[in-house]
């Protein structure tokens, strides 16, 4: 956590669970990882239904603040620019 508290106010990239990543400013966290990230770009990663079908669709986002449950979060790090 003292390397996540190194990232606040700064960009963060962040990956969770279900095939979902943000890219963020990283406004404030807890120790269950909770986070609370403003100017958010989410991507969601939708996997083609068809058993012949591995195509991968893509959907973004924004939003201008958004709350992260700590339970799905997988990796924190700095956006790279």
């Amino acid at each position: 956590l003292d390397l996540v508290r190194l990232s606040l106010d700064e960009h963060v990239f962040v990956k969770l669970r279900g095939d979902r990543e943000l890219k963020g400013r990283l406004h404030a966290f807890d120790s269950h990882c909770n986070l609370i990230i403003g100017d958010v770009e989410e991507t969601i990663y939708i996997v083609g239904d068809e058993e012949d079908d591995d195509t991968i669709r893509t959907v973004r986002r924004t939003s201008e603040m958004l709350f992260v449950r700590g339970d799905s979060v997988v990796l924190i790090s700095p956006q790279t620019q």
